[in-house]
């Protein structure tokens, strides 16, 4: 994040699709603080967002991640494991359709 998450918030359907992939909170947590910004949302509404790259052991995830500004609590948008076949061999790159 462009600062640190003073704490972190789930959306509902974050939550869901943790479940759903047996991605823990505690490694979204992780991620967040350690993972890479490969996109940024700065029109997503009600607050800026941003698409953060980490990986847990070899499995990446994406997480889409807001940031509340004034006071700089974290809200999980969603995660997810990113599909192969739509992003580059890094994860970082949406490729073309």
């Amino acid at each position: 994040m462009h600062t640190p998450c003073s704490a972190i918030a789930y959306s509902r359907h974050a939550l869901e699709r943790m479940f759903e992939r047996a991605i823990a909170p505690q490694t979204v947590a992780r991620l967040l603080a350690e993972g890479e910004i490969i996109a940024e949302y700065p029109d997503d509404r009600p607050h800026p967002s941003v698409l953060i790259l980490g990986f847990d052991g070899q499995r990446p995830i994406h997480i889409v991640v807001a940031q509340e500004a004034s006071t700089a609590c974290c809200v999980v948008v969603t995660v997810y494991p990113p599909d192969a076949t739509l992003w580059d061999e890094a994860f970082k790159i949406r490729r073309a359709k």
